[in-house]
């Protein structure tokens, strides 16, 4: 059996041949060697550990800010996800010295 490679670039939608491939796929037996051996339960846990560990730093806490009715219909404006935008352009103010010195 020959291996397919296949690049999804971010946002398409796989065709409807790639989703009968993936799901055959599936079906398939996973054979183990020495290049990709079975995880030990150990191993498991270990990766489990880091898994949570980096989900707790990446969590971002919720807040609540007050921002005029004209900045929030900008921000909306930019469509679905406006909130992760603010964030990063939070990010990117926060760390601008002319933007802070501006804003104070």
């Amino acid at each position: 059996m020959a291996i397919v490679r296949t690049t999804i670039t971010n946002g398409q939608k796989p065709t409807e041949a790639q989703i009968k491939e993936i799901e055959e796929a599936s079906k398939r037996p996973i054979f183990f060697d020495e290049d990709a051996p079975e995880l030990t339960p150990e191993q498991y846990a270990e990766m489990a550990a880091i898994a949570a560990l980096r989900r707790e730093e990446m969590k971002k806490p919720v807040i609540s800010l007050r921002v005029s009715p004209a900045t929030l219909e900008k921000a909306r404006a930019t469509g679905k996800g406006y909130t992760g935008f603010l964030s990063r352009l939070l990010d990117n103010a926060i760390n601008d010295p002319d933007i802070v010195a501006k804003s104070l």
